[in-house]
């Protein structure tokens, strides 16, 4: 077979090489031109990227350095010009610059602080679009505007709560250190790079229109979707020109970077030299090579061909391999059942032969010795299944020791300042006597962190968390259990569709802020780990998450 292959393949490979020149040649430009093309794109794409992220940290960086200093002291201290001044120099140091200027505005808009260039201390900014909007959410970035300055430029503002007293603390980025960023990505000579927000106005000077900021860009920004989107222009000016746009500023605004894709590409008339004498070289080489580069390729089939025979044969071995462990997962389970109720059994037998009327038995012994051998055959088929789960062990949660609250202690940590930052309060009521269990710790904290971050969605603004952890001692002692309640005073579950909040893929919230698969992915979570999870919610009043997991798998303890 594969003798017949070779001699096909000399044969084609001869017939084609004759192929004209021309077709040849405009095959090889036209290859050149797309590979050239494509090279430019991934370069501009890759400063695009790379730009945007830059700037993406450097408005976080400053709104979190921000925030953490707004929430560290109170309205009062910095009132305190020198102690603002201080706080200035400090963020500089850290930031690296990029902050001109300082304020401290209270509830009512009125400018009590400033370290800066502008005479701005006095001021009022109620009227201001940006301070409804910081007042409202917490922390804000506005677009460029002019402002009591009169020069274009944009704000990070925070508010903080201190002792229950909303203020506010304001500082002006410097616009050209931000510009200087954005210039990064340009590429070239016609490269440019700017943004602009959603209504197409530049937010940063164009290279080739220094004055355009604050002007209409003529730029559709509703053409850009969420990743990185390539726009042509197929009129006016600049019809060449390729528009590479990535949302920035969670999706506020839209970092551009224009080319001509045409600058650097080298024309037919320059290369035909080039490629004639190529040709002739390939011609004069190609019928001595093609019989060699042939048997390699049929050779490098032949090996190829027994590589993927032989992964196949191992795929069959694999795919074998994971049903057995299925099936060993399964049976093993199937048999635990039993042995389990043949040891509680066992065990109510023993309990019954500690009463006199067995102990003055003559056939105690006997009973005695009977209990033992069932109890020792018993352990010996618990071993056999416990090593027929370790061959399905991949499927099973990673279990160690674990403190319940400390799980929900270093959750709630970790949503502290988002919950701060709206007005929500989390309490806690743990039982310090909670024993430890066994379980997976990494899985039941994802379930507490989905968990509590839809109790703070649901309450929005201003409202309590409350984390309560007990011991349930059941009727029975394997029905000995550790329950976790999480309440919301939110808006509730309606009634019609509390049946389907578990379902996959379900969600209450607006699109493209959650996925559906929170809960049913932490009722999983539970599920395997043998506990429950329920819910109870009335429309308005709030939600009770209950969360229970068994304590009679932690290690001795009762």
């Amino acid at each position: 077979m594969y003798k017949a292959f070779r001699r096909k393949m000399i044969i084609m490979t001869l017939i084609i090489s004759f192929v004209p020149l021309a077709l040849l040649g405009y095959t090889l430009y036209y290859s050149f031109a797309k590979a050239y093309h494509q090279k430019i794109d991934q370069q501009i794409n890759s400063r695009l990227r790379v730009c945007a992220q830059t700037l993406d940290i450097f408005l976080e960086e400053r709104l979190v350095i921000l925030s953490a200093i707004a929430n560290m002291s109170t309205l009062e201290y910095y009132q305190d010009i020198s102690h603002l001044q201080s706080l200035f120099q400090i963020i500089n140091q850290k930031t690296g610059g990029g902050i001109i200027d300082l304020g401290v505005i209270n509830s009512s808009g009125e400018h009590l602080a400033y370290i800066g260039p502008y005479n701005l201390k006095g001021l009022n900014y109620s009227k201001e679009p940006w301070f409804d909007q910081v007042m409202v959410k917490g922390t804000y970035i506005s677009d460029v505007y002019m402002g009591y300055r009169k020069i274009p430029h944009f704000i990070i503002a925070v508010r903080s709560n201190k002792n229950g007293i909303d203020w506010i603390l304001r500082a002006t980025i410097d616009l050209d250190i931000f510009t200087n960023i954005v210039s990064t990505a340009q590429m070239g000579k016609t490269g440019d790079a700017f943004i602009i927000n959603r209504e197409g106005i530049y937010q940063s000077p164009s290279r080739f229109q220094k004055n355009k900021i604050l002007t209409e860009s003529g730029i559709e920004t509703s053409m850009f979707g969420a990743n990185i989107t390539v726009i042509k222009r197929g009129e006016g000016p600049d019809k060449n020109l390729v528009y590479n746009g990535l949302w920035i500023k969670s999706g506020q605004w839209l970092l551009v970077v224009s080319q001509n894709p045409d600058e650097n590409v080298l024309s037919f008339s320059d290369m035909i030299t080039e490629q004639i004498t190529l040709f002739l070289l390939a011609l004069l080489g190609i019928v001595a090579t093609t019989v060699i580069t042939t048997s390699i390729s049929v050779n490098t089939l032949q090996e190829r061909d027994k590589e993927v025979a032989e992964l196949n044969a191992h795929l069959i071995q694999t795919d074998k391999l994971a049903a057995l462990g299925k099936m060993a997962a399964g049976v093993a389970h199937e048999i635990n059942n039993p042995l389990g109720i043949i040891s509680t059994k066992a065990g109510w037998m023993r309990d019954l032969l500690e009463e006199d009327e067995f102990k003055d038995s003559p056939n105690f012994k006997e009973f005695e010795e009977c209990l033992d051998k069932i109890e020792e055959h018993v352990q010996r088929a618990g071993k056999i299944t416990h090593n027929m789960l370790g061959f399905a062990r991949s499927m099973e949660p990673a279990m160690e020791k674990v403190d319940i609250n400390a799980i929900l202690t270093k959750t709630t940590e970790f949503l502290s300042h988002h919950a701060q930052s709206n007005n929500i309060r989390i309490k806690t009521d743990y039982d310090q006597y909670l024993p430890e269990i066994t379980s997976d710790k990494s899985q039941l904290q994802q379930v507490f962190l989905n968990i509590l971050n839809n109790a703070i969605d649901a309450i929005e603004k201003e409202g309590d968390v409350i984390i309560t952890t007990r011991r349930d001692h059941g009727s029975r002692k394997d029905h000995d259990k550790i329950v976790v309640d999480i309440v919301d005073t939110g808006s509730g579950i309606p009634e019609h569709i509390k049946n389907r909040i578990f379902d996959p893929f379900f969600t209450t919230k607006e699109k493209g802020k959650g996925t559906g698969l929170g809960l049913s992915i932490s009722y999983r979570i539970i599920e395997k780990l043998g506990g429950t999870i329920s819910v109870k919610s009335e429309k308005d009043k709030g939600s009770t998450f209950t969360i229970s997991l068994p304590v009679n798998i932690s290690n001795g303890e009762n």
